[in-house]
C-alpha cells in the first residue's frame, strides 16, 4: 500500500488543460488513489471538485470526461512549480 501512495504523489497538484472545441479546461489533481481520481475543473471562470473512476488502458491510466467521455490520461498532467501555481 505504502509504495502504490509514493506512486501516485507524483501526480499531485498536476495540471492538465483541455481543448474542447470552444474553450480550455483546466485539470488539477487533488487526490489519486487505486481506482478513484478527484481533480480540480476551471471551466469558463466555474470551479468545482470532482471525482472520477480512475480506469487503465494497458500502461496508461485515464479518466473519462464530458458527455462524449473523453478519455484524459493522467500521464499527461505535468507537474507545476511553486511559481507557477501563485502566477
Amino acid at each position: 500500500m505504502k509504495n502504490t501512495v509514493s506512486q501516485y504523489r507524483r501526480f499531485y497538484l498536476s495540471e492538465f488543460s483541455h481543448f474542447d472545441g470552444d474553450h480550455f479546461i483546466t485539470f488539477n489533481i487533488v487526490d489519486i488513489d487505486t481506482g478513484m481520481i478527484t481533480v480540480a475543473i476551471s471551466n469558463e471562470g466555474r470551479i468545482s471538485v470532482c471525482p472520477f473512476d480512475l480506469k487503465s488502458d494497458g500502461d496508461c491510466l485515464y479518466f473519462e470526461y464530458g458527455v462524449s467521455f473523453k478519455k484524459i490520461a493522467v500521464d499527461g498532467f505535468n507537474q507545476i512549480g511553486e511559481d507557477e501555481r501563485y502566477a
